[in-house]
């Protein structure tokens, strides 16, 4: 049984307002790394929430499936997408139990993902190396366990938190492009305030 910060009832509660609780404006890190995608790419927004990173992806020009455990925060992402003039394939599922289809995406943007118990993070990690075509890239950003004398978003407990270590060995059948830790100071609406321990990786599948 999901956690119950893993389940859709804290998920449809937690986005239950009209404000956008991460905002409406895209991650920094895909903004900054998105150059990486090539023109057109079929592009899969894992856990996406309220839609903030999907409707920049779909504004480039990809062809965007965004996942998500909650149907309130689909409903905000499918208004922030018409807002935008923009179409994205909306797919409310639980990630654990969700049949991945394989060889499929172009890249994979996973951004913030860490309410999963490291069991079931461990298949989701699977899934994704799998999801991704040959030569697929995948742009995943995270906190470390720092984050949480930081305080400033993400969950409550260090075993959900990213490692340099714990991400090479997760990813290990991707090529590594980059993989920095670092602190910086965000701000993605009243969720994610402050400085924060981040985590990041760009990896590709072999061709």
């Amino acid at each position: 049984m999901a956690d119950a910060i893993d389940g859709q009832e804290f998920w449809d509660e937690r986005f239950a307002t009209e404000d956008y609780v991460f905002g409406t404006q895209p991650n920094a890190f895909l903004v900054r790394e998105a150059h990486r995608l090539e023109p057109g790419s079929r592009v899969l927004a894992v856990a996406d929430g309220e839609g903030r990173n999907s409707v920049f992806l779909a504004k480039h020009g990809h062809k965007v499936v965004a996942t998500d455990i909650s149907e309130r925060a689909l409903e905000k992402a499918d208004r922030l997408a018409a807002k935008s003039g923009v179409e994205i394939q909306f797919v409310q599922t639980d990630l654990a139990s969700w049949a991945w289809p394989e060889n499929a995406f172009d890249a994979v943007v996973a951004i913030f993902i860490q309410f999963s118990a490291p069991q079931v993070r461990e298949r989701i990690f699977e899934d994704i190396s799998k999801t991704l075509k040959p030569g697929g890239l995948l742009l995943l950003e995270g906190y470390r366990p720092e984050q949480l004398a930081f305080g400033t978003g993400g969950p409550p407990s260090a075993e959900n938190m990213y490692t340099e270590a714990m991400l090479r060995e997760a990813f290990g059948a991707l090529e590594i492009e980059l993989l920095e830790g670092y602190d910086a100071e965000i701000s993605e609406g009243k969720g994610h305030p402050g400085m924060s321990a981040l985590i990041d990786l760009i990896a590709r599948r072999p061709s």
